[in-house]
């Protein structure tokens, strides 16, 4: 369409109503103000401008370009708007009808040739921002009855809510940093200006650094990139990727080291002696700042000081994400991230590392045995395994890396009952030539 053509397409529609919703391309789930117009015809709505909304009680007006890009994303000419079913090898619009038929037809052949776990279910981030896909996921995840499910958790969180359910005793009970009430922070392998806080939730992270930073606070990033959060930072140290376990280690050692350690509020539910603390320190002790300066790049010098600036600050509080988790030691860089704030005194504390309490449905809020003096049950893993690497399944799920390596089985041309029929066949023939692995798995499981 020239841009004649889009003027009085534009000047055909008239504003119509205003709509508050919320982005759903992120966790922050900012509040969104939408102008929408129709056409003059009486047509679909279409979205003239996209705003954040200022009442909003959590963003606040906050948006960043994800948001304002909808707009383009909703007007898209490519935008699917109807379903496809692939008809002799190419995707042809089918009405609702039709695509159900189709999924009627073949979903049951496919799973009694080959078994439930012939079919894999990959979720995406946004279902978990959509009530109606959060209460019918789990269903049909059920129905399907299938231990093939990866997600986009399993891509990038998942050495995260592994340690929660470890420590705390729930895969959802992660505490977050109090950026609001915060002197001092530390970001490492995250860049929340960008993510808005994974697994932190925390729109307009620059708004509330900036406030931070003006009572006198300090941000400090490690990374080996300089991120647009190092960017904003009063500190920036680059590490070489992959040694942030070495320097985080290093950390805990030396609030032994120096005799920093102070549980606070923590203190009723750490063990100590040969069986808590005490091993702890024994563990740790090989991994000196001099150590991990020759892993990591970061001099010993900093290792030390960043240390004691974390315990001597009046309100402090670490933070890791995704590049701390997707890597060789990702559940080990939570872990110790988490031993930096509960052995600094940090956690459950205003200024610290806090638990969210949602009005419901969250592991510490929802009726039950515990639940409220914050005693979780436990988690179980490695229930069941994939195929070929035999990687155990956490919270449900498998790593999504493994899936080119055929976690599904094979179909074959034997397997009965399909019918040599291409027609009507349930799977397609096996290829001609051997089946090679793209990558190997990712060791960050």
């Amino acid at each position: 369409m020239d841009n004649s053509a889009s003027s009085t397409a534009a000047a055909q529609r008239t504003h119509h109503r205003t709509a508050y919703r919320i982005c759903p391309l992120c966790e922050a789930c900012c509040g969104l103000e939408l102008k929408l117009a129709r056409d003059a015809a009486g047509g679909r709505e279409h979205i003239v401008s996209i705003k954040g909304h200022a009442d909003d009680v959590f963003s606040r007006g906050y948006i960043c370009p994800k948001a304002v890009a909808l707009k383009d994303l909703h007007d898209d000419p490519d935008r699917l708007r109807a379903p496809l079913v692939k008809r002799n090898g190419e995707f042809a619009p089918a009405s609702w009808d039709e695509a159900f038929g189709e999924i009627e037809r073949r979903l049951g052949q496919v799973q009694q040739c080959h078994g439930k776990g012939a079919v894999g279910i990959t979720l995406g981030n946004p279902i978990v921002h959509k009530l109606g896909l959060g209460l019918a996921i789990p269903r049909l995840v059920k129905s399907l009855g299938t231990k093939q499910i990866f997600s986009a958790s399993t891509l990038d969180q998942i050495p995260r809510q592994l340690v929660c359910g470890w420590m705390y005793g729930h895969w959802l009970s992660v505490p977050v940093p109090d950026i609001d009430h915060t002197d001092w922070l530390l970001v490492i392998g995250a860049n929340p200006l960008a993510s808005n806080g994974s697994m932190w939730t925390v729109p307009d992270f620059r708004g509330r650094a900036k406030a931070m930073q003006a009572r006198g606070g300090k941000l400090i990033v490690i990374d080996p990139r300089r991120t647009e959060t190092a960017a904003a930072a009063d500190e920036h140290l680059a590490i070489r990727p992959g040694a942030d376990a070495f320097v985080l280690a290093a950390m805990v050692r030396q609030l032994f080291v120096d005799g920093l350690v102070k549980l606070g509020a923590a203190a009723p539910h750490v063990a100590l002696g040969a069986g808590g603390l005490e091993a702890l320190r024994e563990a740790l002790a090989p991994f000196t700042p001099e150590v991990a300066a020759a892993r990591s790049g970061i001099a010993a010098a900093d290792i030390v000081r960043l240390t004691r600036e974390l315990a001597a600050a009046p309100r402090a509080v670490v933070y890791g994400r995704m590049g701390a988790n997707t890597q060789s030691y990702g559940s080990l860089c939570a872990w110790l991230i988490d031993l930096l704030n509960i052995l600094t005194g940090r956690l459950d504390v205003p200024g610290g590392l806090m638990f969210p309490q949602a009005a419901a449905f969250a592991a510490n809020t929802q009726p039950g045995p515990g639940a409220r003096d914050g005693k979780g049950r436990g988690i179980v893993t490695g229930r069941h395994h994939s195929r070929v690497s035999q990687l155990p399944e956490v919270l449900g799920e498998f790593p999504s890396p493994p899936c080119p390596k055929r976690s599904t089985p094979r179909a074959t041309a034997a397997c009965a009952p399909c019918s040599p029929s291409p027609a009507t066949r349930c799977c397609p023939p096996p290829a001609a030539s051997a089946w090679t692995p793209r990558w190997p798995h990712s060791t960050s499981w």
